[in-house]
């Protein structure tokens, strides 16, 4: 179900005073704009400032002069997927990513301003609510301060996670800043992630949030979003201490209703399955009336991604449409799949297989990301650039991962192989037609996260994660090395441990006058 969540703010407005000694009559005040202080003082426009703080979520694929969509900026440094395009100057950043070898000047950098804007917005909302009162206004009651509390604490550790995952030691700040030059004391990777989940910890103490939204406000932080998130974080930080509560948090999605699993995978990433019962977060995007165009990047609409991933001048053949041939998938992700799996077809477009009349770019391989490719249709209704309108959804979290959340979780904190750790794995597993197992064990849960997660963002990350599992065969520096196939070598730079965290980029090192302190590439 499509809901329209893109009302952007944009107010700047201030009373502007000029003085000088006694001369009052030089001052001025606007007669038509309020102070911002004032202008946020009512219900109606708190509830716009919320709806800001969503916005920056919709950037990432195309903003900034960048396309920086997460899950492929995550996927490309894992095992699944070439780069493509037209060849190796073609998005050159997303090349040198892949290969472990970006330089402060050759690094992403629209997502790290994606985030940051995220960041500042929800900082202002938790100020706009400090200050709000129902002497301004009765429509501003004690419930809704809190949820709105909650939905910018939330936000704002979301978007400080992608700033941790891909940068790790990064400028903090919790106050906006206000005095040029704009500087923030940074922090180290640790310290961050200490700050980002007691912003869960303490959005989910409010007690405000829905474990499901209602069906208008769908797109809208839930609880058991913010469990999700706060699962993320502590199993990325290995954080032991944090796993019981974090398994409590997935034992409660779990026992809710509301959630389960789609009966069939191959309909979770259709225009149907969008806030299906799997579904627990995903990103809006839309297509009708949307008025996203190449000067206007950030307008309300649809997104890119079909376009980025789809083959290069596809004849519109089986109800795909064509595209610039980024993130091939590999041949060897393909065959990783038994052929019994239903994720293997509904993940992997076998698009060679159909056809040989389409432009073979860059590292083609005949196959293509099935979950967000480009299907007739999905850009209907558009009003500006119908390449960067699709309305295909982002899914952020879903159910199979709540499952396999507790089932590692549960491991991890003592419980049986045979228990319920098994039951959960064989639930997704018994989904994608797939034979029970006997046990469960580490090993078992993170490959099938491989099988499940494939273009989900997911991938990379667990691989650098297992660096801290014992007995986990397979890790970023055992898989992340050169290796051939069809003929060419796959990387040539092998993934080590300073390679964890990206560059920070050369443009915000000199704007931080010499306050940052750069990352080990």
């Amino acid at each position: 179900m499509k809901k329209n969540k893109y009302i952007i703010v944009g107010l700047l407005a201030s009373a502007m005073t000029l003085t000088s000694c006694s001369d009052s009559f030089l001052e001025v005040e606007s007669p038509t704009q309020k102070p911002i202080s004032e202008y946020f003082s009512t219900d109606a426009h708190l509830q716009e400032a919320v709806i800001a703080c969503y916005d920056p979520m919709h950037w990432p694929d195309w903003a900034m002069g960048e396309y920086n969509p997460v899950n492929i900026m995550s996927d490309i440094m894992g095992d699944d997927f070439w780069v493509g395009g037209s060849d190796k100057t073609d998005n050159d950043k997303w090349h040198l990513m892949f290969n472990y070898e970006a330089t402060p000047v050759k690094a992403i950098v629209g997502l790290w301003t994606d985030a940051y804007s995220g960041v500042k917005r929800c900082n202002d909302l938790l100020a706009y609510t400090a200050a709000a009162s129902a002497e301004n206004d009765p429509e501003i009651t004690t419930e809704k301060l809190k949820s709105y509390e909650a939905q910018a604490l939330t936000l704002r550790a979301f978007y400080y996670t992608w700033l941790w995952k891909f940068w790790g030691n990064v400028p903090y700040f919790t106050d906006n800043l206000e005095e040029q030059p704009y500087l923030a004391d940074q922090i180290q990777a640790e310290d961050l992630y200490a700050n980002i989940v007691k912003d869960i910890e303490d959005a989910i103490a409010l007690n405000v949030l829905p474990m499901h939204a209602d069906d208008d406000e769908l797109g809208r932080v839930t609880k058991a979003m913010a469990y999700m998130l706060y699962a993320e974080v502590v199993l990325y930080q290995n954080d032991q201490s944090r796993f019981s509560k974090a398994l409590d948090y997935m034992k409660e999605i779990i026992a809710d209703p509301q959630y389960d699993l789609a009966s069939d995978f191959t309909t979770i990433f259709t225009a149907e399955g969008e806030w299906s019962v799997e579904s627990i977060f995903e990103i809006n995007y839309k297509s009708e009336n949307s008025t996203r165009d190449w000067g206007n990047p950030q307008g309300a609409g649809g997104t890119v991604l079909p376009t980025l991933i789809s083959p290069n001048n596809w004849p519109n053949l089986d109800g795909h449409g064509a595209g610039w041939g980024f993130a091939p998938v590999r041949t060897s992700t393909y065959e990783m799949y038994d052929a019994a799996d239903t994720r293997r077809d509904a993940t992997c477009w076998n698009a060679g297989a159909i056809s040989e009349d389409y432009n073979k770019r860059y590292q083609d391989t005949g196959f293509f990301l099935e979950k967000y490719a480009y299907h007739l249709g999905d850009d209907a209704g558009q009003k500006a650039s119908a390449e960067l309108n699709h309305n295909e959804n982002l899914r952020i979290y879903r159910y199979a991962e709540t499952l396999l959340n507790a089932a590692e979780l549960s491991l991890r904190t003592g419980g049986s192989e045979t228990g319920d750790a098994k039951e959960w794995l064989n639930d997704v597993r018994s989904r994608a037609n797939l034979n029970n197992l006997d046990k469960a064990t580490l090993d078992d849960i993170l490959k099938e996260r491989h099988f499940e997660f494939v273009g989900e963002g997911k991938r990379y990350w667990d691989l650098v994660r297992a660096e801290g599992i014992s007995g986990v065969t397979e890790k970023a520096s055992l898989v992340l090395t050169p290796a051939g196939e069809n003929g060419e070598t796959y990387r040539t730079n092998t993934w080590t441990a300073s390679k964890k965290y990206l560059p920070i980029p050369q443009s915000e090192v000199d704007k931080a006058l010499g306050t940052l302190t750069q990352n080990n590439y």
